[in-house]
């Protein structure tokens, strides 16, 4: 059985003719990408994807092991985290695969909850994808690779770079927006899943998961205090041994209020290490105000936060964290805050189950996302 891993790896069109123009023997990614690029293995492909106009394009075939270089390749940026490659298949704008000829066939399309919610798969590289996807997409490039189809291509959208606002006051400042959406005779299309949980019962189970990790990685924890009477399936929040009935906090009682009211912390001795809010249905705006209120009042707390959603807000998270109206606070909260899909929370739940006490609170770096807007 094949052990290969699919990884998702993003291209404006000038990124891919740079990448095609110095022979297509090496592929990079931004610094912020280094733990996962660490984690590609040779025999792994790259599902190559052009923004701008949602279509792939190619698959490259990892033939290194990962190593960083700033040897400039790319004109506009270093993508210092690289790895060796070979083209296997490289098509041109005109022959690309539109995603939504796939949509029928991909995971990312199944009971999402508004029609955009598949571009939050699309934000960053690399990313691992679903073995059954990457075996789609690759099938595909390599039937229009040998019964070739142009399709018109919009050249603005293909040209189309991320907008950057230059202000006085904080530089240059990305404005975020849904990036590839639907075009409109594809909405009907796409329908709301059914059954999709309400916002109370998943949002107590995923304070639950994350209450009884901390506790049982030796933490002291802390829920907010309107949610301490909740539980799940038999097992209430106070029955955690290590759940703390005050927080050992000696800030103003502004800024206490505000800490109180954070869905979940983690906390060793007086000091928080980590910081959840969970946000399921409702708008992410509840659990973004109260971070920055937290990052506004005490700018010099260094404690890691963590947003806590369905994969399919995924691009609805990253999009809000990256307003200007988060990007002025010191720090911006995107150097902070990064994504927790709740799948990628419950399936590596499982895989530790049986060594979660002797886990360290980076754990939780491998398992988030960073919630920067990559742009290649």
């Amino acid at each position: 059985m094949s052990t290969r891993s699919y990884w998702l790896d993003l291209f404006t069109f000038s990124t891919w003719q740079e990448l095609l123009d110095g022979g297509a023997q090496i592929s990079g990614f931004r610094e912020s990408r280094w733990n996962m690029v660490q984690q590609m293995k040779l025999g792994d492909y790259l599902i190559c994807y052009l923004t701008g106009i949602s279509r792939w394009i190619g698959v490259l075939e990892v033939v290194s092991e990962p190593f960083k270089d700033d040897t400039p390749l790319w004109k506009d940026e270093v993508f210092p985290c690289r790895v060796r490659v070979k083209l296997l298949v490289g098509l041109t704008p005109e022959t690309a695969v539109p995603i939504i000829e796939l949509r029928d066939q991909l995971s990312i399309f199944e009971n999402i909850s508004n029609p955009a919610a598949w571009t939050g798969y699309l934000r960053g590289s690399p990313i691992k994808w679903k073995t059954s996807d990457g075996e789609v997409i690759v099938q595909a490039v390599q039937e229009a690779q040998r019964h070739r189809v142009s399709r018109p291509v919009d050249q603005r959208k293909l040209e189309k770079r991320p907008t950057v606002l230059h202000t006085k006051r904080l530089g240059q400042v990305t404005v975020p927006g849904i990036d590839e959406p639907l075009e409109k005779e594809d909405v009907s299309s796409v329908v709301e899943a059914p059954g999709t949980p309400r916002e109370p019962r998943l949002h107590t189970e995923i304070q639950w998961l994350i209450l009884k990790l901390g506790n049982d990685m030796g933490l002291d924890v802390w829920v907010a205090n309107n949610d301490r009477s909740q539980g799940v399936n038999g097992h209430k929040f106070t029955d955690l041994p290590r759940l703390k009935k005050e927080l050992p906090l000696q800030f103003d009682v502004e800024t206490t209020q505000i800490i109180k009211l954070i869905d979940v912390l983690w906390l060793k001795g007086n000091a928080i290490i980590a910081a959840f809010e969970i946000e399921c249905t409702t708008s992410i705006y509840s659990g973004l105000l109260r971070m920055a209120d937290l990052i506004s009042m005490q700018p010099n707390l260094k404690i890691p936060l963590y947003l806590v959603a369905p994969d399919e807000r995924r691009g609805k998270v990253i999009t809000e964290i990256n307003r200007p109206t988060f990007s002025r606070l010191n720090p911006p909260m995107k150097e902070i805050c990064r994504f927790i899909s709740i799948p990628t929370l419950r399936e590596r739940l499982s895989q530790v189950s049986t060594v979660i006490r002797f886990l360290k609170p980076e754990f939780l770096v491998d398992l988030s996302e960073t919630c920067h807007i990559e742009d290649l």
